[in-house]
């Protein structure tokens, strides 16, 4: 659910006209609904209401700093993959102490910063970086709690690209070796304090049974662990609740929780839930403008001012968003199989292929829908282009919350030494 609809046949965004967002800011543009976003955040914490859980959204589904303020007025708190997570977590008002880090590469640079700042939790994703974790700790003179994270080898049934709890994927540590893994913590870790178990299986998962099958493998570690001394006191989920993109029918937020709470009762856990695309994803579109149609003999090519460096994910993952028209009275007529192609030099730039639909006209606008997740955030500057704006709308208010990069900001940081501007020197 969320709060984009038709008014009078014009597309709406709570309670602004879409269309009257593109007349200020331009286009290519993202468009997040604020009231979208808290209402996804807000049904996850009801449908846990009674269980200690503590919600961390991550920041890698939209880092965007208006959307990180709110959420952390909101009382949520966030799961970081790197250093610079870090500092927009902060520089929107979230604490550190609300915040798990998490990720494969974490360098000793980023672990000092999250160190000094207060982190509430590291996830470990290998003894390597445990080893690494325990030197820096001990360097900064300070002890920090942390989780294993484990490897249930469990398929979520969702796209290669984006599947983690797999024995094959690059995550975790596998759990059939915790109580050794434990016990080595014990012996040689000095500066951190092991308090909880950790896994996350993947993203876009639609039904809730891989969940339970790797939340009964995580339990059976811990009840192991804990027979042997150990003291776990947190389990983290991760995140990866499916979003409707197309024709999918994910668990709700309610049908989740009621799946995983019976399993919990009982094991004394405070639970620990990470949700990015659940919270985001359909809370954004991404405004667009047709610039030219183009025919061809076996292809109809819609040519619009937005691409794969803004929206990768149909080419990355051959995603399905749906586009829909800002009036509805220009999507009148007959309706004709289209590709929606953007003007990036690569076969691959697109963001709708084969789509049945009424041949948009030169200069109409259309929506990108469900870009709220992995939009903005996986966008570059490919091909020489400025990123787009970023729009916030709070029911009848927008703030543009992301002004629309320039020429100038694409070459901001780089520098030709005097030696090429006065000629090379040849030795």
């Amino acid at each position: 659910m969320d709060l984009f609809h038709y008014r009078k046949n014009e597309l709406y965004c709570e309670n602004v006209p879409v269309r009257r967002i593109a007349a200020t800011t331009g286009t290519p543009t993202f468009v997040y609904s604020l009231g979208t976003a808290l209402m996804h955040y807000q049904r996850l914490l009801e449908a846990f209401d009674g269980h200690e859980v503590q919600i961390c959204y991550s920041v890698k589904a939209n880092g965007n700093l208006a959307l990180l303020a709110a959420l952390a007025r909101a009382g949520c708190g966030f799961d970081i993959v790197s250093a610079g997570e870090l500092y927009r977590v902060r520089r929107a008002g979230g604490k550190a102490r609300d915040v798990v880090f998490a990720g494969v590469g974490k360098t000793a640079d980023e672990m000092e910063q999250a160190i000094r700042a207060g982190i509430g939790m590291f996830n470990i994703e290998s003894w390597s970086e445990a080893k690494l974790l325990d030197r820096t700790a001990s360097k900064l003179g300070r002890r920090v709690r942390a989780a294993f994270r484990l490897n249930p080898d469990v398929d979520a049934h969702t796209h290669a690209h984006v599947t983690t709890g797999r024995k094959d994927n690059k995550f975790g540590l596998p759990i059939e070796e915790a109580e050794d893994l434990f016990a080595r913590a014990r012996r040689s870790l000095r500066q951190i304090e092991i308090m909880g178990v950790h896994m996350h299986i993947g993203s876009q998962i639609t039904e809730v049974a891989p969940y339970t099958k790797a939340l009964a493998r995580a339990l059976a570690a811990i009840r192991r662990l804990r027979a042997r001394g150990h003291e776990i006191r947190t389990l983290n989920l991760g995140g990866g609740l499916g979003i409707v993109y197309h024709r999918e029918r994910p668990s709700t937020a309610k049908e989740f929780a009621a799946a995983i709470l019976p399993l919990l009762r009982g094991q004394n856990l405070r639970l620990l839930i990470e949700p990015g695309r659940f919270v985001v994803g359909n809370a954004g579109i991404l405004v667009t403008r047709v610039i030219y149609l183009k025919e061809t003999p076996s292809r109809t090519f819609v040519i619009v001012d937005s691409g794969m460096n803004d929206l990768i994910r149909p080419s990355l993952y051959d995603a399905y968003h749906e586009v829909v028209p800002l009036a509805l009275r220009a999507s009148r007529g007959p309706r004709r199989r289209v590709d929606i192609v953007g003007p990036i030099c690569e076969s691959a730039d697109f963001l709708a292929k084969d789509r049945l639909m009424p041949i948009p006209k030169p200069d109409q606008l259309v929506a990108v829908r469900s870009a709220g997740a992995f939009g903005f955030v996986m966008s570059s500057n490919y091909n020489g282009r400025p990123r787009a704006a970023e729009v916030l709308v709070d029911g009848g208010r927008f703030w543009t919350v992301r002004r629309r990069e320039t020429h100038a900001d694409l070459v901001r940081g780089e520098t030709v030494p005097e030696a090429i501007l006065r000629g090379r020197r040849r030795s």
